[in-house]
């Protein structure tokens, strides 16, 4: 019998065991940082709270919240891993590093009870995504100090596969490793197909579907909840394109995926998170329910080498289902509707880059689908000015048609203006992993 689960105890687990498993994990996490963490204690002291107050999940919101700037504050204060480690430094196994804002990353400190729980996590959305011991499975993502690179390479060991260590660049000499090696599944981001099936097509006259690749694992950046674009992988590539590595790095790097009929985020962190909601206006806390939306919170329940508390991830979160999937998971279901520091708006329209991305992915190929909004004043707006990248059979006598018809859709799909400015195939910069950034502000 097929084993559909990675870790069934916790997968399946219910929600009254879940509740009970939280606030216990809860009470003895709050006894730690309050006893452990000098960031926290100091904190909490200032705010005058004592860790008897803390007992049930509930009273968490008497706590203040922990941003992205006081871990950076932390660790400038007492380098290299702030004075919000928990653990003796003895006892940290592995260092990554997050990608930084302005060059302002964060060392991200673990502990081998740290990276047994977060391999475990791993394990269990590759797992769902259809992730076997009989797949190898070759992994494209940077593995220079970053999260998703050796971090998530070991989580998809730990699900018994055979994992080859490729990273990022030379994509030529990585489609000839999966012709060579036998390899039918591909982890990357989802944009990264694109730029393989360039070469595919121009270096070796091949039709990726050629290739073999049954299962793509992807996630680093959104554009999977497009069907038009995931269609558009699984078509070309005739694989199953997986939405399969959702996380936080500076919390938890992957702690959902969809699975194999479901195509909705399933919340996967059971005994390592605790999830909350909270209106990014008024701060006040919303209750995890269908039809919910808010900006995720989250809490870690057993972590040793830089616990957080109430950490603010900026990720606005829409809660699709509550209760058991057909596959017996218990975890909600959920999908990412943009970040809280990416929304903008235009005439009070709330605008968000993932709905311009839907907009274009729907007139591909008269458009590559990259674009970028460039913004040169503060907010307010009334019209956003978009880059965006024409496709490469549309000439000179065309662009004034399809500048108008982008606008127009634009219009008509989010009901905001947006000033159209087509630029050439591939002259908006990616990285190597083939991602753009969406909101450049000159200001």
């Amino acid at each position: 019998m097929e084993q559909t689960m990675f870790n069934p105890d916790m997968e399946s687990i219910s929600l009254t065991d879940q509740e009970k498993m939280e606030k216990r994990l809860l009470s003895d996490q709050i006894e730690y940082v309050f006893e452990k963490s000098t960031m926290y204690r100091d904190k909490y002291a200032k705010a005058g709270i004592t860790k008897d107050k803390i007992n049930h999940v509930q009273d968490l919101a008497m706590l203040p919240f922990t941003t992205k700037q006081e871990l950076r504050n932390s660790q400038k204060r007492l380098a290299p891993f702030g004075d919000f480690l928990a653990a003796p430094a003895e006892k940290v196994n592995r260092v990554h590093r997050t990608s930084g804002i302005t060059g302002k990353f964060i060392y991200t400190a673990l502990t081998k009870n740290d990276l047994d729980l977060t391999h475990n996590c791993g394990a269990r959305a590759f797992w769902a995504a259809g992730l076997r011991p009989n797949h190898r499975v070759v992994h494209c993502l940077n593995y220079c100090m970053w999260m998703g690179g050796y971090t998530d390479h070991a989580n998809l060991e730990a699900t018994g596969a055979t994992v080859i260590p490729f990273g990022v660049g030379n994509a030529k000499q990585l489609i000839q490793v999966i012709k060579d090696a036998g390899i039918n599944v591909i982890s990357s981001t989802p944009s990264y197909p694109k730029h393989l099936e360039k070469v595919a097509k121009n270096d070796f006259n091949m039709d990726p579907r050629e290739l073999g690749l049954e299962i793509g694992l992807f996630g680093g950046e959104p554009g999977l909840d497009n069907p038009v674009y995931r269609q558009r992988i699984e078509s070309t590539w005739g694989m199953k394109a997986q939405n399969a590595n959702y996380g936080v790095s500076d919390v938890l790097c992957n702690f959902a995926s969809v699975c194999q009929g479901n195509y909705k985020l399933h919340f996967l962190g059971q005994g390592a998170l605790l999830v909350q909601l909270i209106d990014p206006a008024t701060l006040e806390d919303i209750p995890i329910t269908q039809g919910a939306v808010g900006e995720m919170v989250l809490t870690h329940l057993k972590k040793e080498a830089q616990p957080l508390v109430r950490y603010r991830t900026s990720d606005l979160m829409e809660v699709l289902e509550t209760g058991p999937c057909d596959c017996s998971r218990t975890g909600f279901r959920f999908k990412i509707v943009g970040r809280a520091d990416d929304m903008l708006h235009v005439k009070g329209i709330n605008v968000f880059p993932n709905g311009i991305s839907m907009v274009l992915e729907d007139i591909v190929p008269e458009v590559t689908g990259e674009f970028q909004i460039i913004l040169d004043h503060p907010s307010p707006y009334t019209d956003l000015a978009i880059k965006v990248e024409h496709g490469i059979h549309i000439t000179a006598d065309k662009m004034i048609d399809l500048k108008l018809k982008i606008e127009q859709k634009i219009k008509d799909t989010l009901n905001f203006k947006g000033s159209v400015d087509l630029v050439k195939p591939d002259s908006i910069e990616r990285t190597k992993m083939g991602k753009a950034r969406r909101v450049i502000r000159n200001y």
